[in-house]
């Protein structure tokens, strides 16, 4: 993996910031070998910095505010300084190769959407999230940027999935299927109903048709699309049965003597579970379709989940995933193009 310039990380953004975001900063460079600047208010981050010795290491630029973890999309206009502002400035000048923060979703949407603008042809961009299933990783969008969403949004939405899939994944050709209540195509709303329609003629879509929610882990289809808010609902309600699973469990294995033993026995297949199921291991989510490669860190990152996500940013930036998108959407034939300028 090389790429020409390092990851701007808002290093104001996140549960935890500064001090995750500093640690994870420094995982990242070390132990990952990945560039990385971090972007906020010098004097803490240089404090925090020199505690691991690596004040000469990462570069700080200046940001004067920051985008609180309660502010919404207003906080874009309200903030023109603030440290998601300038690392996307940063991207859009050239002097990063990508944006990562762990700040408020809506706060980093609206920032990137202002200062990295959509890709020419892109209605809405995406949050694309990687789905820890089996051998690969199914990807869901969108997963948050839009809790409205037209028909043709979630054709766009499959398309800006293929390329995504196309880049990360290296798979040509994924099925899509269309998240909704059952697995016939009159389910669902008259959104999705419309949606099922046109993703069923969209040139260059596989679509396998309607998924249901116990399908998110299935392996059924490599792209599953659907409006933000369904796709945030759904995401969200999967991470807490992970976690509550994973809490039962736990008891159950401390419950006696004998489990104890067995819990032992089965730690390493454990451990290799949770790995897999942990967001923090997967980087975060990517948004898709602005000239410019963002993710999306969790919220609640720590230093693991920090670097983790520099590093898939740093990857998705090497192999070119904004170029993917740009070529994908100029791929669509021209009457579908003016079709979706239409309705924008």
């Amino acid at each position: 993996m090389a790429v020409s310039s390092p990851v701007a990380l808002d290093a104001m953004g996140g549960d935890h910031a500064p001090e995750q975001i500093v640690a994870g900063a420094v995982v990242a460079v070390r132990e990952l070998g990945v560039p990385v600047v971090l972007v906020g208010e010098p004097r803490p981050l240089h404090d925090l910095l020199s505690r691991y010795g690596a004040a000469s290491e990462i570069p700080i630029v200046r940001a004067e505010e920051a985008i609180s973890m309660d502010e919404g999309a207003l906080a874009s206009l309200r903030r023109p300084r603030s440290s998601i502002a300038v690392a996307c400035h940063l991207v859009r000048r050239g002097d990063a190769s990508a944006v990562v923060s762990a700040g408020s979703t809506g706060g980093v949407v609206a920032t990137a959407k202002l200062r990295l603008k959509t890709q020419p042809g892109v209605l809405r961009p995406a949050i694309a999230v990687a789905l820890p299933t089996v051998p690969d990783p199914t990807i869901l969008l969108d997963a948050g940027a839009n809790a409205d969403a037209k028909p043709e949004m979630l054709v766009q939405f499959a398309h800006l999935g293929v390329a995504y899939v196309a880049t990360a994944l290296g798979r040509d050709n994924p099925r899509v299927g269309l998240l909704t209540i059952g697995a016939e195509a009159e389910k669902g709303n008259k959104v999705v109903k419309r949606a099922h329609e046109l993703l069923e003629t969209a040139p260059g879509i596989h679509f396998a048709g309607n998924v249901e929610g116990h399908d998110l882990l299935s392996g059924r289809v490599e792209v599953i699309v659907a409006d933000g808010f369904t796709g945030n609902v759904a995401l969200k309600t999967m991470e807490g049965s992970v976690r509550y699973a994973f809490g039962q469990l736990r008891q159950a294995v401390d419950g006696s003597a004998v489990a104890r033993i067995g819990g032992l026995l089965q730690r390493p297949r454990l451990r290799g579970l949770y790995e897999r199921l942990d967001p923090e291991a997967h980087g975060g989510a990517v948004l898709l379709g602005l000239n410019g490669c963002v993710v999306i860190a969790h919220g609640s990152s720590r230093a693991k989940g920090v670097a983790a996500a520099c590093e898939l940013a740093a990857r998705l930036a090497a192999e070119g995933v904004v170029g993917r998108v740009g070529e994908r959407i100029a791929a669509i034939p021209r009457s579908h193009r003016l079709w979706f300028s239409d309705r924008r």
